[in-house]
């Protein structure tokens, strides 16, 4: 089973980037928390920290400030929504397995 190429919004990078800025810790334990290598959360904060006045990074609502414990509970849920995609295709596969072998 190959692995798909994970691709991020950069919605997602500036809560990443923000994540790391305002909770004041290391990248590496950041990346960590979110399944992220830290090489590529280190360059999302290194794109962050060249160009800080990029629209792309600019928050443009009063809700894309939250605290780091809303930030991390998002973290969290993406991690166990990823985890369920994950068991609902095994189970799907097994299905189809179960499902062609008494055919």
């Amino acid at each position: 089973m190959e692995r798909q190429p994970r691709s991020f919004t950069e919605e997602y990078k500036r809560q990443a980037v923000e994540l790391v800025v305002s909770s004041r810790r290391s990248v590496t334990s950041v990346a960590k928390e979110l399944g992220l290598r830290d090489s590529v959360l280190r360059r999302w904060v290194d794109k962050f920290r060249q160009e800080p006045a990029s629209a792309a990074w600019r928050p443009t609502t009063q809700a894309a400030h939250m605290s780091a414990d809303q930030a991390s509970e998002i973290v969290r849920l993406r991690q166990e929504n990823e985890r369920l995609r994950m068991e609902r295709d095994i189970l799907k596969k097994s299905i189809a397995i179960f499902a062609g072998t008494r055919t």
